[in-house]
């Protein structure tokens, strides 16, 4: 197949929309035709079943939208080198765009095809626009790379001045289409069997409700987030975390409502920019340390004994919601129902796992990595390693999250709790009801059942936790 005028192939991966992406503008803007391709390749084959099913509904609504404005998205599976040549050689293309990535997979994955398609000659290119700025952009005054937030927040704060923001660009569509696989062929829900239904009933897909959620945040809500956002049961926070996780909306579209409501005055505002610019920070800290996601960010912290056995009865009570510390298994129930969880019961549960049960953070950040909907390879490493205690943190002690305490600061009337617990309540709440409709039956587990005694006290975990570091800490002075 070929056209009189070569097309532009853009190369589509966690960037699902049409606003905002300079790669798509910049293929439009050369008047020739143009092919928006995604493939499955070797990246995505590694994605947790929450995130797959999340991602196979971002991909249909994306193709409908293409549809709306007169294209088309192509669908392929296998390396992506070997495919994008492929549609080359098919279509007579002779450019490929996309926009660029920063965690270490995808990283090599895009070095090895811009090189080996700049060698054949065909102009390959990537193009900014998932993060506010460039990670090799923000150095120290002495060259090196921030490791706190706090001064990387410093050094970039004034230059994050919202840019021209890009509408929905005009494509142009080829004579003739390559072949597309069908979506339904991949099988990419297969994994959430019948959690998939109670799922579908917490998630909103695409780039038009992304566009809604964040003006009605900024709008309605934005006020309410400086002193409500770590309150669970509160609507204060944005939403957004999926749709930023699949690129269904930019980051400087959200940077731009942000500003636009802190101009106006609106008390929430500069800290909902503050955690956008940590969503900045995790894939700076990832590009610049390429072990983020598997070794413990501070050296010393790689002999620290951790429990490493995912049977562990512990872990499992963890992943079920069975620890019988209500605010850690309302988190967990929320997590595998919605495939989200509140940013302040994360800390939370992470704490638990790592602090009261001695698990290693990987357990948990790959439990993680399996159920969430927005899951984002540096947000998730970093706040596991944050709370671990073996990542970026400028606090010099071990900090250990008291559930209880808590839950008296964050939850006093227990909403959120009883929002996801079923068990001992004569009418348990729809939401709590439904994770046992989510769960895969061999956990034999009901709402009739008797609610858990903790499988660890509050104090003797805390105990044990303090123990086993200052133990450590010890046997690493010794040395």
């Amino acid at each position: 197949m070929t056209n009189l005028e070569p097309p532009v192939i853009v190369w589509f991966r966690r960037d699902l929309r049409l606003r905002d992406h300079a790669a798509l503008t910049a293929a439009a803007q050369t008047g020739r035709p143009v092919i928006p391709v995604f493939i499955f390749d070797e990246v995505f084959e590694t994605l947790g079943a929450a995130s797959n099913w999340r991602f196979d509904q971002a991909l249909a609504t994306f193709g409908s939208s293409l549809k709306k404005v007169g294209s088309r998205l192509i669908l392929r599976k296998g390396p992506a080198l070997t495919v994008l040549q492929e549609l080359l050689a098919e279509t007579g293309a002779t450019t490929v765009y996309w926009q660029r990535a920063y965690d270490p997979d995808r990283v090599a994955r895009d070095t090895g095809v811009k090189a080996a398609l700049k060698a054949r000659g065909v102009e390959a290119k990537s193009f900014a626009g998932a993060l506010l700025h460039e990670p090799w952009t923000v150095q120290t005054g002495q060259g090196g790379d921030y490791k706190v937030y706090s001064a990387f927040r410093r050094a970039v704060w004034h230059r994050l001045i919202a840019g021209e923001l890009l509408d929905v660009p005009k494509l142009r569509a080829p004579n003739t289409w390559p072949a597309s696989a069908a979506l339904a062929s991949w099988s990419l829900a297969k994994s959430m069997n019948r959690g998939a239904q109670v799922l579908a009933q917490h998630n909103s897909v695409g780039e038009a409700n992304a566009l809604a959620k964040l003006d009605d945040f900024t709008t309605n809500r934005i006020s309410r987030y400086q002193a409500e956002r770590d309150l669970p049961a509160s609507d204060a926070c944005s939403g957004l975390s999926p749709f930023l996780t699949w690129g269904e909306i930019s980051i400087a579209r959200c940077w731009a409502a942000g500003q636009k409501a802190a101009h106006q005055g609106q008390d929430g505002a500069d800290k909902f920019l503050s955690e956008l610019l940590w969503r900045d920070f995790a894939a700076y800290l990832m590009w610049h340390h390429k072990k983020l996601a598997t070794v413990e960010w501070r050296a010393e912290w790689q002999s620290f004994p951790w429990l490493k056995n995912a049977d562990h009865p512990h872990f499992q009570a963890w992943i079920r919601g069975r620890t019988g510390v209500p605010l850690v298994d309302a988190g967990m129930r929320e997590l595998y129902v919605t495939g989200q969880m509140h940013n302040r019961v994360r800390m939370i549960v992470a704490s638990y796992l790592t602090k009261h049960l001695q698990m290693d953070w990987r357990l948990g950040m790959d439990w993680f990595a399996d159920c969430l909907t927005d899951w984002d390879p540096a947000s998730n490493a970093m706040g596991w390693q944050w709370v671990a205690g073996c990542g970026p943190d400028a606090s010099p002690y071990f900090r250990v999250f008291n559930p209880e305490t808590q839950r008296q600061k964050f939850d006093p009337q227990e909403h959120y709790i009883n929002r996801w617990l079923a068990e001992g309540r004569s009418t348990p709440e729809p939401s709590a009801l439904s994770y046992f409709e989510a769960v895969p039956r061999t956990w034999q587990i009901s709402a009739d059942a008797d609610y858990p005694a903790p499988i660890v006290g509050l104090s003797e975990g805390r105990a044990g936790a303090l123990g086993r570091y200052e133990t450590w800490k010890d046997s690493r002075e010794g040395q």
